[in-house]
């Protein structure tokens, strides 16, 4: 959601937690079980603090290696970053090369230092990878613009297509971009993964922030709609690419970006120009997202329920202090599969412990013939591309050919 396990993941099981705290988990009435509902749904919706804390210790740098104490994100499988010196410094990490668990250590392999240095002490895990901007990062050639959004200005990274690439499509007068929409509470740098793969197929690439973003433009009540107000940020986004000669658009989402692009081809009027969306781990149920929380943490299901009803009411929404109601019924898109027209590609481990790819899985049932699901193992939340980056590009690569 952004460093989304990290963070966000911390932040809701936090809350789930507290509410358990002062008899929440035995028996509520009246004032407490509002109050407690209250402060479930409030952080649900509840953008964190653009700053944050260190959650990685450094014991030991090797030669070529790095070894940290062992937390369920240091030793996943698969390729992540670390920040360092309070988010100055920037290294690459690989494969875990030794995890000794008697000890609590792992030893990972260290594939690059961006900036700054390695050394023993705090840092912060980073599950983009990479860090910085699509130039600092990947040495792409690329813009910063700005989309002229609802409520101001939204900062964008736009990145030309690589047209010696794509012939065909320049002799067929095509011009196709992507619009990348990162997750709840993430950043652009989410996108970053993406990058190269959609650069190579010949894509201009516009990767988006929307409302309540670190430092851009924050809506009246400064909260997540989960998807119910963000859209029209990236439908901005979507105009601002059709107004610069796109032919039509591909949308590729993370968490709840995925929400975030379903609701755009529910609501927009530039859907039609939608010609495919890719999602890596989408929140296609948030029903189904939080019961998997309250369930994790112990919340019982009737607090957990009416919590989810206080978004949606359009009285009980102000405790949550949401500028809208959050219909979450109208965002189950398992239940409104019939609905959809465009192709769909998703993305979604089996063993992604924050958006249950139970959904994912029940959609591509549900509509075999739109939608193309890959499905993985040990890879946590939306971070399939880490643990097998060339399964994720080829998916990508085939799914957009094909289309």
């Amino acid at each position: 959601m952004a460093d989304q396990q990290g963070s966000a993941g911390r932040m809701l099981r936090a809350v789930l937690r507290g509410a358990l705290v002062g008899g929440v988990g035995a028996v509520l009435t009246g004032a407490a079980v509002s109050a407690a509902a209250t402060a479930l749904a409030r952080r649900v919706v509840t953008p964190e603090d653009a700053e944050r804390p260190d959650d990685v210790e450094v014991l030991a740098i090797g030669a070529g290696t790095v070894t940290l104490r062992a937390t369920a994100e240091t030793v996943a499988p698969g390729r992540y970053g670390l920040w360092t010196d309070a988010g100055q410094g920037h290294a690459r990490l690989g494969e875990v090369v030794d995890h000794d668990e008697h000890s609590g250590m792992v030893t990972r392999r260290v594939l690059g230092v961006d900036a700054g240095r390695l050394r023993a002490g705090p840092a912060r895990w980073n599950q983009y990878f990479y860090a910085g901007t699509p130039g600092s990062a990947l040495e792409l050639p690329y813009q910063d613009v700005e989309v002229d959004g609802e409520l101001g200005p939204l900062p964008a990274w736009l990145l030309p297509a690589d047209r010696a690439e794509d012939g065909a499509d320049d002799r067929a007068g095509r011009m196709p971009w992507a619009v990348l929409v990162h997750g709840r509470g993430a950043t652009r740098e989410e996108c970053l993964r993406a990058l190269p793969v959609l650069h190579r197929l010949g894509y201009t690439c516009l990767v988006v922030s929307y409302r309540n973003d670190p430092g851009v433009v924050t809506s009246p009540g400064r909260r997540y709609h989960l998807g119910e107000s963000e859209w029209r940020d990236v439908e901005d986004a979507v105009v601002h690419a059709l107004a610069e000669g796109a032919s039509d658009v591909v949308l590729v989402g993370w968490s709840m970006g995925g929400a975030i692009a379903l609701q755009l081809l529910d609501r927009s009027w530039t859907r039609d120009r939608i010609r495919a969306v890719v999602l890596d781990a989408p929140v296609l149920d948030w029903r189904d997202v939080l019961d998997h929380h309250a369930r994790m943490n112990r919340v019982p299901a009737a607090l957990g329920r009416l919590s989810q009803g206080l978004l949606g009411h359009a009285h009980g929404r102000r405790l949550a202090a949401l500028d809208l109601p959050v219909p979450l019924a109208r965002m189950d898109w398992v239940a409104r599969a019939p609905e959809l027209s465009v192709p769909l590609l998703v993305l979604h481990s089996d063993d992604d412990e924050f958006v249950p790819s139970g959904p994912s899985r029940r959609l591509a049932r549900a509509r075999p013939d739109l939608v193309t699901l890959v499905s993985s193992r040990h890879a946590r939340h939306t971070k399939e591309w880490n643990v097998d980056p060339a399964v994720w590009d080829t998916a990508v690569a085939r799914f957009l050919l094909a289309h």
